[in-house]
C-alpha cells in the first residue's frame, strides 16, 4: 500500500461494524431517514493522523450507502466521526475515495 493510499477492500469485521454503528445516528440525522438494516459489508482504510474508514453499508435489500469515518489516534480518546457519505449506492458500486 502506498502511504496515504487506500487499502484493498476487505470483508467487514466486527470492529468495522461497531464503527459504522457509532456513526449511524449522525448519518440518519443528515439524510433524515431511519435505517432498520445497517450492515457493514466491506471496508478500506487510509492511514492519516488517525485512520479513515471507507465502509459500504447495506441499508435495505438493494440499497447501500458508503461512509467515510475518521477514527483519531487512541491517545486523543475520541470516538469515530462521520466525515462523508454517499447514498443510493448498489452492491456492485466500487468503494472509492470521496
Amino acid at each position: 500500500m502506498m502511504p496515504g493510499g487506500l487499502t484493498e477492500a476487505k470483508p467487514a469485521t466486527p470492529e468495522v461494524q461497531h464503527i459504522a454503528d457509532e456513526v449511524k445516528s449522525a448519518l440518519e440525522g443528515k439524510v433524515d431517514r431511519m435505517y432498520g438494516i445497517f450492515k457493514a459489508i466491506i471496508f478500506k482504510t487510509q492511514v492519516v493522523a488517525g485512520t479513515n474508514y471507507f465502509i459500504k453499508v447495506q441499508v435495505a435489500d438493494d440499497d447501500y450507502v458508503h461512509l467515510r469515518v475518521f477514527q483519531s489516534l487512541p491517545c486523543e480518546k475520541q470516538g469515530p466521526r462521520l466525515d462523508g457519505y454517499q447514498t443510493n449506492k448498489t452492491k456492485d458500486d466500487p468503494l472509492v475515495y470521496f
